[in-house]
């Protein structure tokens, strides 16, 4: 059978072969890359998701496709894509392009109107998450910061305790 080559037509017992070979080597592909839920994501894992997701899903739709040529574009992704995880480990500059810091949302109890619009969020989402946090004044948040994943991190003013006498 030629399985991994274009076919004019196949049978239903090669779609359904060929749908288990595309989850199986995306599944070992996901395995590879590690272990990240969607809201971890990263922007280079999102990209590098749409990629592999749409290269599967063209042979797996269309007969006249192969899957050899899909299977070897998803394996070479996969190497560059750790690859470029290794140089953001490595070299700094790198990890500044791909994992940029995160954007001071709040900062000594005032809000950064600037960072608010850098981060592309409205200042009702913004109140939302500090509700959900139950915070009620926004002057007792030292610090907010839009993480790279899309989650806000709070980091509280801390009060200096007076002397205790001797």
């Amino acid at each position: 059978m030629e399985f991994f080559s274009s076919q004019e037509s196949l049978t239903v017992y090669q779609w359904i072969l060929r749908a288990l070979v595309g989850f199986l080597f995306l599944s070992l592909i996901a395995k590879i890359m590690g272990q990240r839920s969607i809201s971890q994501l990263r922007f280079m894992d999102f990209v590098i998701a749409l990629i592999i997701g749409n290269i599967v899903a063209h042979p797996l739709s269309d007969e006249g496709l192969g899957m050899k040529g899909s299977l070897v574009t998803m394996s070479v992704l996969t190497i560059l894509y750790l690859l470029g995880i290794h140089l953001t480990l490595k070299l700094t500059p790198f990890q500044k392009l791909l994992d940029p810091p995160p954007i001071k949302l709040i900062e000594k109890g005032k809000i950064n109107y600037h960072n608010l619009k850098k981060a592309r969020i409205t200042i009702d989402s913004l109140l939302t998450e500090l509700r959900k946090e139950n915070i009620d004044d926004i002057q007792k948040v030292a610090l907010a910061l839009w993480e790279t994943g899309g989650t806000i991190s709070f980091f509280f003013k801390t009060e200096v305790p007076a002397p205790h006498p001797l």
